[in-house]
């Protein structure tokens, strides 16, 4: 009895032991997919391995991840070695809310190579982060050309290319191009020169500011769209009219009816970024930067948020300047929006780095330390400019994307 109660019991346990095997990870195949492709491109040999992670996927997740593309690379006769090895693969986890994309950078030499791998948005679905916000996007246009600033209406579209201003109005099957204007100007231009389009103070027409020029015009549907241009060193429009309530200006006289004008920044054409030079002028002193928006504080209060070319990101308000903590995984690239989610608005920031697929992650700052509160969102691209919409609840990013084309998307969040 005992020798059958025995085997009942290790039968029972061998049933159990296989009834509770661990359910595969979710990660195992596309890690074996990308592997393949990386041993394709290299062949056998030894590697160095480095994972970004972009997505949502949980930061305890990560050592599975890389076990499992070490433990595939391996299969195909490549071994994860460290600084010794000439060739390198960086492997960048990223997302948005139809798929997942990891994205491989292969360096051979001075050759770089791409592998990709694109995974069902059910394995598994993105996490909203803590503070409950999702980031979406819509692309509004692409082009051939770099982008550099866009500005769209209920019926016209301006795009700004690398020397000329491209107007479309907006058609049935969407926008359809109306007229483009050059711009002649002679300054020197920078490799990746920068722009901005804003809407006119009226309201029915525009602004625009290119490397040593300003261009001026009128919007549909009050006027068919035009367009003129000039020679110019005046500073940039960086803020709309009215909003710094809490930056102090020296010439204060400048500010009427209670309501201050556009902040304006002077731009170095030929370095491709503002000299810290604002107008009106603040009562503090502005290091250079590469862009800045205007953030809503406590008790209706605005501070200026500028992120600096030495790839600090800094607030000032108050009478002073402050360094932001958390912030140094953020790009030259930001902008705020005003979602009525959370505490009202967030910081958009671009990720750090220049890679095949760049992000957007949202952030507030109730103090001075930046508190993610969305997921990143992939933008299947390198982001080169952000700017906002006019209403202020969205910002436009341009992407210039792995095939070297343009687009620009408009970001903006859902409240959970």
């Amino acid at each position: 009895m005992r020798r059958f109660g025995l085997s009942v019991v290790l039968c029972i346990a061998v049933r159990f032991a296989a009834n509770a095997a661990p359910a595969p990870s979710p990660w195992e195949q596309p890690a074996a997919m990308l592997a393949e492709q990386i041993a394709n491109i290299l062949g056998p040999g030894q590697v160095r391995l480095t994972l970004r992670n972009l997505s949502s996927i949980p930061a305890n997740e990560m050592p599975a991840i890389q076990h499992f593309l070490e433990q595939d690379l391996k299969a195909h006769g490549m071994t994860v070695a460290g600084e010794e090895s000439a060739d390198a693969v960086r492997v960048t986890l990223s997302e948005n809310t139809r798929q997942r994309l990891w994205v491989a950078e292969v360096v051979e030499g001075d050759q770089m190579r791409v592998a990709m791998v694109e995974l069902a948005p059910d394995q598994p679905a993105p996490i909203l982060a803590a503070g409950g916000l999702l980031l979406r996007k819509e692309t509004v246009i692409t082009a051939q050309q770099p982008i550099l600033s866009a500005l769209e209406t209920a019926h016209a579209l301006l795009v700004l290319e690398p020397g000329q201003i491209v107007i479309f109005a907006r058609a049935i099957n969407g926008w359809q191009e109306q007229k483009r204007v050059n711009l002649t100007g002679n300054a020197p231009f920078a490799r990746d020169p920068r722009g901005i389009l804003v809407v006119s103070q009226d309201g029915t027409g525009f602004e625009g500011w290119f490397p040593g020029m300003h261009c001026t015009g009128s919007l549909p549907p009050a006027n068919d769209a035009t367009a003129q241009c000039g020679a110019s060193d005046d500073p940039w429009a960086i803020a709309a009219r009215g909003a710094p309530q809490s930056l102090a200006f020296t010439n204060a006289s400048a500010i009427t009816g209670g309501s201050p004008p556009a902040l304006k920044a002077f731009y170095n054409a030929t370095r491709n970024y503002f000299t810290g030079v604002v107008s009106p002028s603040l009562d503090v002193e502005l290091p250079a930067f590469y862009s800045a928006a205007l953030l809503p504080r406590s008790a209706g209060n605005t501070a200026l948020l500028i992120a600096g070319i030495d790839g600090k990101v800094r607030l000032a308000e108050n009478g002073g300047v402050s360094p932001v903590e958390g912030a140094r995984d953020w790009g030259s690239d930001l902008g705020v929006i005003r979602s009525g989610c959370g505490s009202g608005a967030q910081i958009i920031a671009s990720g750090s780095g220049e890679a095949i697929s760049d992000s957007l992650r949202a952030y507030e700052l109730p103090a001075l330390e930046a508190v993610p509160v969305s997921a990143p969102l992939a933008m299947q691209g390198t982001i080169t400019a952000i700017w906002p919409a006019p209403d202020a609840k969205s910002v436009y990013a341009a992407v210039r994307t792995a095939a070297d084309q343009y687009e620009v998307d408009r970001v903006s969040a859902l409240c959970n």
